[in-house]
């Protein structure tokens, strides 16, 4: 089952800890890791970033393909030497040559249109504030357009089976990675 752990420093109590579970992610063998640091200024991005792919490339000497992925923009993930970049589904079209491309969909239309390596579905199940869930329905039909799709939204280690029966590539998620309770 691939992994797509995407992070929120705040739930966890700042940047330290962030890196802490960052670092037991990847020697989990998480596969992706979406730095979705969005209220920080470019440069603690930058120098974040930077910090991550220093704990996967020194301490994991690359043994694991890893891909480190920046929220939205392309010219930090560029910079720092990310390997791609996680963007909304109603950003501009652009091909990035050099970067993988995740882009988060929410309905059918959105993945058809979306031009992208990966697809971030869902709500795939019930979240608070992230609108109707799609279901495993929604979902397997997102999975039958083609491209690689990872569920995202209510996924937990109970139904994450599921999902993967539904067609997804994998599960994707916050606390899916940063709470042991689920």
């Amino acid at each position: 089952m691939k992994r797509y752990y995407i992070t929120d420093r705040k739930a966890v109590g700042g940047f330290r800890p962030l890196l802490e579970i960052i670092r037991d992610q990847m020697h989990l063998g998480v596969d992706f890791i979406q730095i979705r640091e969005k209220d920080i200024t470019a440069r603690e991005l930058f120098e974040f970033t930077l910090a991550v792919l220093e704990v996967r490339d020194n301490e994991l000497r690359k043994r694991l393909p890893i891909k480190i992925l920046v929220n939205s923009r392309a010219d930090v993930a560029l910079a720092t030497g990310a390997d791609g970049v996680h963007l909304p589904a109603n950003a501009p079209g652009q091909t990035l040559p050099g970067l993988v491309v995740f882009r988060s969909c929410h309905t059918l239309e959105e993945v058809k249109r979306s031009k992208a390596d990966f697809i971030t579905f869902g709500p795939v199940f019930e979240t608070p504030g992230k609108g109707d869930a799609v279901g495993l329905e929604g979902l397997r039909a997102a999975c039958r357009l083609g491209k690689p799709v990872y569920a995202l939204g209510g996924v937990n280690w109970d139904n994450a089976a599921e999902c993967l029966h539904a067609g997804a590539e994998g599960i994707a998620g916050i606390r899916l990675f940063q709470d042991p309770t689920l």
